[in-house]
């Protein structure tokens, strides 16, 4: 099948596309990425949906142009993407759509939202549409994220030693593969790093380049200590979190009455995504961990990581064929790949769910939809070229 992903993370700067051809042979699912795009919401969208999320308020007026506009920017990026990757031929697009409240309570996932009507998408492509991921496995009892566990562990399966996962976007989150699989969000990524950005320059930039200004900064012991008394990271996985939690204001709380210098606020923030991404992952004695996301262009921050982790090698999903940009998006394009056909896209060890679940809703083409027959059985690892 010709698929597209898309999807848009938690930093909520841009919708992203991959291409992908998805065959599966004897045990094996083969994935060729035929290209990638990213382009980011208008200014004005963007502002709209950032005031819209926690600790934020909005009535339903709000939501619905939300899911609206957000419908239709998905919707032009996929038809840039099916012309450009597949000359208008694509024959499933899957997408997770723009997350705004993802509901925790006590370690308990309760429920989940993401915008982005997949009515416009079908209707401007013409293709059936695979969205709404998370829902079912959060029916089923688990936490619906991160859900790229059953991805992680069909794309490492047969590495050596212990390998993990590490995607650090807006909130960061790994799979521990193995005997014993794991998945959970660490906690924040990029997150409290953009929200120390905006708060030190006043709101006049939101990222930290290249990770210059952690560069120049100092780490703050007793600010560090106070960021990891955080409850959420001594919970048991599997866990997720999301901006809910690790947003502006809740940082803001945490520096008042500290008259810290501003690069020194965003380096002690970078060490906290460093020592919680390495502190959550030390109990699983890995031999290497993969990192994919837009964490990866920050080299402060890896530095970091890199650092604390020790012996564990880190490298960079890119070194094993799958571009960092295109990681999620590509996930998302594979489960719903399996979704179509009628195979569980989630694994209950990974999200706490009761058993595995076929993942997402269906919205067909106009002329309506035929499911095709999955003549093979769920494979057993996948493999990724360009």
């Amino acid at each position: 099948m010709r698929v597209i992903g898309l999807m848009s993370g938690t930093s909520h700067d841009a919708i992203d596309a991959v291409g992908a051809e998805i065959s599966v042979r004897d045990d094996t699912m083969l994935v060729r990425i035929v290209g990638l795009l990213s382009r980011p919401y208008p200014e004005q969208l963007r502002s709209e949906l950032i005031a819209a999320l926690p600790p934020g308020s909005v009535d339903m007026a709000a939501v619905c142009r939300l899911d609206t506009a957000i419908g239709q920017e998905f919707a032009a990026v996929a038809a840039e993407a099916d012309a450009e990757f597949f000359g208008g031929t694509v024959d499933l697009i899957a997408s997770h759509g723009q997350t705004v409240y993802h509901w925790v309570r006590e370690g308990t996932a309760h429920g989940t939202l993401q915008l982005g009507q997949p009515a416009w998408i079908a209707e401007r492509t013409g293709t059936p549409v695979v969205s709404d991921f998370r829902a079912r496995d959060i029916a089923a009892g688990g936490q619906g994220a991160p859900l790229v566990g059953l991805f992680d562990m069909l794309w490492l399966a047969g590495r050596p030693g212990r390998a993990a996962a590490l995607n650090i976007g807006g909130i960061a989150n790994a799979t521990v593969t193995g005997e014993a699989p794991a998945a959970f969000d660490t906690g924040p990524g990029n997150a409290l790093i953009d929200a120390a950005v905006a708060i030190v320059t006043g709101g006049a930039e939101h990222i930290d380049r290249a990770g210059a200004r952690a560069a120049r900064g100092t780490i703050d012991a007793d600010l560090l200590k106070q960021l990891l008394a955080e409850p959420y990271y001594s919970m048991r996985p599997p866990k997720s979190t999301g901006k809910e939690l690790f947003n502006r204001a809740y940082l803001e709380r945490v520096l008042r009455d500290r008259p810290l210098a501003p690069e020194d606020i965003v380096a002690t923030v970078t060490a906290l995504t460093a020592h919680t991404i390495a502190d959550a992952l030390e109990p699983f004695g890995l031999t290497e961990v993969i990192a994919s996301g837009g964490g990866t262009h920050n080299p402060t921050l890896l530095a970091m990581v890199r650092d604390r982790l020790g012996a564990t090698r880190l490298r960079t999903s890119d070194e094993l064929g799958l571009p960092s940009a295109a990681k999620e998006a590509t996930a998302f394009a594979v489960l719903g790949f399996l979704t179509v056909h009628g195979l569980t896209g989630s694994h209950p060890a990974c999200t706490g769910a009761a058993h595995a679940s076929v993942l997402g809703s269906i919205t067909p083409r106009v002329t309506g939809f035929a499911f095709p027959t999955a003549s093979f059985a769920p494979p057993r690892r996948l493999t990724v070229s360009g």
